[in-house]
């Protein structure tokens, strides 16, 4: 495999442990208060966690039978399965994500080496190889392992995972005309992405933490003017 999907796979495990850890971290008393996303409490954010790991799961079952198998049955089933999760006691919850990431874990090992080539889609209906599931699931667990408001925060993101969850939201931004002519720049590593004379810019958490909608004012400057809200990614 390439040396990206290697780095990718690191990525994963990496996240799987800190979000784990976030997790078991939390008292059952203080699972039922709020997240960071809004709306959703901290068991929510877990529910989402266990339900998406056996989304990845269908999309690994895919790869593995030619089958057809997609993340969810539908958006109402994803929503239903969801709720219904977060309504578990605290500790079969708990349980429940360890499980989860468990089953995942075994998908991903047990997969032929010519089967992460097979082609997949996404919840969004986007088509991809196998071979983007541990990435996908990199990006969940690093992103909601902060939603959970606890130890772990954007900070703690490891650089160049924050580097490519940038990347990517350029890049969906771009591609649907959401933001153009606009270049974000992380002024504590020098780095930029996009290009145009707009520019977005902060130290690297703090740009992420905006490009993902957690937080409007944390940029440093939008061309000078007060921060106003990102647009929507996935």
């Amino acid at each position: 495999m390439t040396g990206a999907f290697e780095q990718a796979l690191a990525w994963w495990r990496d996240g799987e442990r800190v979000a784990r850890a976030a997790v078991d971290g939390i008292p059952d008393r203080e699972l039922a208060g709020p997240s960071l996303l809004p709306g959703w409490t901290r068991k929510t954010v877990i529910a989402h966690l266990a339900r998406n790991a056996d989304a990845l799961v269908n999309l690994l079952t895919w790869a593995h039978t030619g089958v057809e198998t997609p993340m969810y049955a539908s958006a109402e089933a994803r929503e239903a399965g969801i709720e219904q999760a977060a309504a578990l006691p605290a500790g079969v919850l708990r349980a429940e994500f360890r499980l989860s990431q468990d089953r995942l874990a075994a998908a991903v090992s047990g997969l032929p080496v010519a089967a992460w080539s097979a082609g997949v889609r996404t919840a969004q209906g986007r088509p991809v190889p196998a071979s983007e599931v541990p990435w996908m699931r990199a990006r969940e667990v690093w992103l909601h392992g902060v939603d959970l408001a606890g130890p772990v925060g954007f900070a703690d993101i490891p650089r160049d995972v924050s580097r490519a969850l940038i990347g990517d939201i350029v890049a969906f931004w771009t591609q649907r005309d959401m933001i153009t002519e606009t270049t974000f720049m992380a002024i504590d590593t020098g780095q930029s992405w996009g290009e145009g004379p707009r520019t977005v810019s902060g130290p690297l958490a703090d740009l992420l933490t905006w490009m993902t909608g957690r937080q409007v004012g944390i940029v440093t400057r939008i061309e000078g003017a007060a921060a106003e809200a990102a647009p929507r990614w996935l």
